[in-house]
């Protein structure tokens, strides 16, 4: 299983900045980057609810689930 993060993409489509987001939701970039670059293993829901009213987005839009392809195929 894997989790992929689709923040750069929502940003672009908003024509925002990681700097501006993280402004409006409370959070520092570094670790705003990090979510943007999937270098995080867990997101508490309350900074994706934030980042969602920021956006005026959906939990799906910025996060995509992708299933491991079977070894051996």
């Amino acid at each position: 299983m894997m989790i992929i993060i689709r923040l750069d993409r929502v940003l672009a489509d908003r024509k925002m900045r990681l700097n501006d987001l993280a402004a409006k939701v409370g959070i520092s970039n570094v670790n705003l980057s990090y979510l943007k670059t999937g270098k995080v293993r867990a997101v508490r829901f309350s900074t994706l609810d934030a980042i969602c009213k920021a956006l005026d987005c959906q939990p799906g839009d910025i996060l995509e689930y992708v299933e491991d392809e079977e070894e051996g195929c």
